[in-house]
This record gives structure tokens, C-alpha cells and sequence, in this order.
């Protein structure tokens, strides 16, 4: 059993390649705009242009996992993050910035999918939910790191350090994986169950575990046959599909990665004046989210996914409701500033025990193996769009029915998040991918599916 730990750990790192490449743009910006002289418009587009790489990314990602596997695109991943992160560190141009970022972007999109994919198949039901939302902690991680980097390198200007220190964990990743054992379940979607036995009995040890019934099981849910597009709007795919496309949407229509992408703007219109002060919270940001994903990694296989989506999402609600209050008094009370900060975290800490690690876990368990890479990879398709959406509609929207105003319609959003949740979210707790097939399959209601008891 060890063994799995050793993998989930190299495959996370995707994960944090995903947070730091997300995250790092938030300080390289502010140089970038005086070494190119962008306008606030280029700035909003090499800013958001990598979430456009990322649609594409997440796009092509899934029939490329199904037709060549998860560890192959993983490797192939790991590749991209390296050379586009040279290619940002060493552009001197506006062109060539943007296609650096389109590049990145691309290696986002397909990363934030694979990889949970890849640890959901290799993770026995027991502790899948832990080591898949291992990969939620790597994606905070990273961030906090880009973060730290941004910092350390501020008052040197170095955007180009910004930017390279990517490329190793990529490096990491790249090595770690070519020694890493491919997914069982692909391989034995490929009819090579003599790999996928060696690759079971690798990554679970010989000890009391049965290799063979276990393959057995999944043969029984297993077909060649390649599934495309239309296959997904079968009538055993159909509630899979609109529960992980909606939760896709959903989070982030909850304004998540508005805090991401313009923390310190947020800060600072809260009242904290000075850069120090927006970076310092920044930074606290960072911490919380950290913290909060590893309360969760520490509950998701106890209490189970349900549990931790409804508390995670009244918790955002409610802070959501506090934040647009902190603005919509602020300059009448001298608190309000640190009210914000206050409220900001508190929504960053609700989002990551809940929605934040357990969509990804969720998406990458409820789709039967035949679909599994290609609804995974529109699911994300759809998570990145809608992001994309979110992230060029936040300022305008200020702009126009203020920040108070804004804040509250992410809460309203949230709150519908409640309520799909609470009607339509399955929990999977302890179950095995198969047994979450078969329910399906059985034509079962999602809430009637249920934790298998500890």
C-alpha cells in the first residue's frame, strides 16, 4: 500500500504546476506592463489568455488520455510546462508573451483533468477521496508558491524569474511520472490485463489484496468500443454529464478565482492603501487556502463529499454576504477594511474544504470508465470557460453595480450552487469506481446512491 503514496505524491505535482502557473501571472503583471508598455486591455489579455489555452487544452486533453493514457499525457504535459515556461522568462516581445501564455495555458487546462483522472484510477476506494484531493492541495501549494516567488523577487523586477522557477517542478514531474506504473483501468480498457495486473500488484503490493477479482470486476464494466462525443448524451451518461458539467460552471460562477487573479486589487479597494498591505493579505490568502484543502484532504474519506460541498457553500454564501457588506460600508466605518480581508479569507477557506477539492474529486469519479477521460475533459472545458467569463467580467462589473453589489450576486450564484448540491450530487464515499458505474448503469437516482459504511 505505501507504493500508492509514492505515486499520488509524483502525480500531484501536475497539480501544482496547475496553481503555480495559474498564480505567478499576479505579480510578473505589474512589471510586464512597464517593460512592454501594455495598455489596461493587454494587460486583461495576458492576464486571461492562458484560460483560453486552457479550454483548448482541457478540449483535446480527453480523447488524448483515452486514446494514449494518463500517465503518457501527463509525461507530455510535464514537457509543456517546462518550454513554456522558458518561452515567458525569455520573451521580448508582446507576441511572443501572449503565445507563451496561450502555451502555459494549454498545459493548465489539460493538467487540472489529467491528473486527478490518473490518481482516481490508481486510488483503492478506501482512500481515493484523500488521494485525489492530494491533488487540490499541490494546485494551493502552488499558488502559495508563486506567490512567495512574486514577492521574493519584487524588488528586483525579476517578472523572467518569475515565470522560469516553473519549469522545476516540471522537471520533477516529467522524471517522476517515466517511473510511475500506467492506470490499471486504461490498460485494461485496452484489453492488456497482463500490464494492468502487474500495474495493480505495483501499486498495491501482494499482501491480501485480490488482483484478479478485482480485475474481474472491472471487466464487467468495460468495453472496447471508443467512445465520442454523442456517446455522452446516452441515457446512462446523461446524469453523470449534467452533475459534473453544472458543478463545473458552478464553481466558478461563485467568483473564486476573481480572489486568484486580483487579490490585491480586491485589498485595495478595501481600504489596505499601500502594495505591502495588499501583498501581505495576498499572502494570507494563499496560507488559508492551504490549510483549509488539507483540513478537507483530512475529512473527504470521513465524513464523505456531500458533507463538505453543503458546509463548504453556505460557508461562501454567508461570507460572500459579509464581504459585500464590508464594501457597501466601507468609508463609514474604519474597520471595514480588515472586515473585508476578514470575510475574503473566510470565502477562501469555505471554498477550499469544499467546492474546491471536491469537484475535482466528484468529476473524476462519477463517469463510467468508457466516458471517463472525454466527460472529464469537457467538464473541464467547461470549469476553464466559464472561468474565463468570470475572470474578464469581475472588473467590469465593479464598474458598473459596484463592488457590494457584485459580491452579493457571487453570493446568490452560491447559493443556487446549495441547492444542486442538497437535489442532485451523489456520495460516493467508499465506493468503488465500478460499484458508481453499475448505479448508473441500474438507472439508480443520484441521492440514492450512498457511502458504503466504514
Amino acid at each position: 500500500m505505501p507504493f500508492v503514496y509514492v505515486v499520488a505524491l509524483v502525480g500531484a505535482l501536475g497539480g501544482m504546476l496547475f496553481g503555480y502557473d495559474t498564480g505567478a501571472i499576479s505579480g510578473a503583471i505589474l512589471y510586464l506592463k512597464r517593460e512592454f508598455s501594455l495598455s489596461s486591455g493587454l494587460q486583461e489579455v495576458v492576464t486571461s489568455i492562458a484560460l483560453a489555452g486552457a479550454v483548448v487544452g482541457a478540449a483535446v486533453g480527453g480523447p488524448l488520455a483515452d486514446r494514449y493514457g494518463r500517465r503518457r499525457l501527463i509525461v507530455v504535459t510535464a514537457a509543456m510546462f517546462v518550454l513554456g515556461s522558458f518561452a515567458a522568462a525569455a520573451t521580448e516581445s508582446v507576441g511572443w508573451l501572449i503565445a507563451s501564455r496561450v502555451f502555459i495555458g494549454g498545459a493548465i487546462g489539460i493538467a487540472s483533468f489529467v491528473t486527478p483522472l490518473y490518481l482516481s484510477e490508481i486510488a483503492p476506494a478506501a482512500i481515493r477521496g484523500a488521494l485525489v484531493s492530494l491533488n487540490q492541495v499541490a494546485v494551493t501549494i502552488g499558488i502559495l508558491a508563486s506567490y512567495l516567488v512574486d514577492y521574493a523577487f519584487a524588488y528586483s523586477g525579476g517578472w523572467r524569474w518569475m515565470f522560469g522557477i516553473g519549469a522545476l517542478p516540471a522537471f520533477a514531474l516529467g522524471a517522476g511520472i517515466l517511473l510511475m506504473p500506467s492506470s490499471p483501468r486504461w490498460l485494461m480498457m485496452q484489453g492488456r490485463r497482463p500490464e494492468a495486473r502487474s500495474a495493480m500488484q505495483r501499486i498495491c503490493g501482494t499482501g491480501d489484496h485480490n488482483v484478479d477479482a478485482e480485475l474481474d470486476h472491472m471487466t464487467l464494466n468495460l468495453t472496447r468500443q471508443q467512445a465520442g462525443f454523442a456517446t455522452l448524451l446516452q441515457r446512462e451518461f446523461r446524469m453523470p454529464l449534467i452533475i459534473g458539467v453544472m458543478l463545473a460552471a458552478l464553481q466558478q460562477v461563485t467568483g473564486i478565482n476573481t480572489v486568484i487573479y486580483y487579490a490585491p486589487t480586491i485589498f485595495q479597494f478595501a481600504g489596505l492603501g499601500s502594495a505591502e498591505s495588499a501583498i501581505f493579505a495576498t499572502l494570507g490568502v494563499g496560507i488559508v487556502n492551504v490549510v483549509a484543502t488539507l483540513v478537507a484532504l483530512w475529512l473527504i474519506d470521513r465524513v464523505g463529499r456531500r458533507p463538505l460541498l453543503i458546509v463548504g457553500e453556505a460557508g461562501m454564501a454567508l461570507s460572500l454576504i459579509a464581504l459585500g457588506f464590508g464594501f457597501f460600508w466601507h468609508g463609514a466605518h474604519g474597520a471595514t477594511g480588515w472586515i473585508t480581508a476578514a470575510s475574503l479569507m473566510a470565502y477562501v477557506g469555505f471554498f477550499a474544504v469544499g467546492l474546491g477539492p471536491v469537484f475535482w474529486l466528484i468529476i473524476a469519479e462519477i463517469y463510467p470508465q468508457r466516458i471517463r477521460g472525454l466527460a472529464m475533459s469537457l467538464a473541464t472545458l467547461v470549469n476553464w470557460g466559464t472561468n474565463l467569463v468570470v475572470a474578464l467580467t469581475f472588473l467590469s462589473l465593479i464598474d458598473l453595480i459596484g463592488a457590494a453589489t457584485t459580491f452579493w450576486l457571487y453570493a446568490a450564484l452560491t447559493a443556487a450552487a446549495l441547492l444542486f448540491t442538497w437535489a442532485l450530487v451523489p456520495e460516493t464515499k467508499g465506493k468503488t469506481l465500478e460499484e458508481i458505474e453499475s448505479h448508473w448503469r441500474a438507472g439508480g437516482h443520484p441521492r440514492t446512491l450512498q457511502a458504503k459504511p466504514a
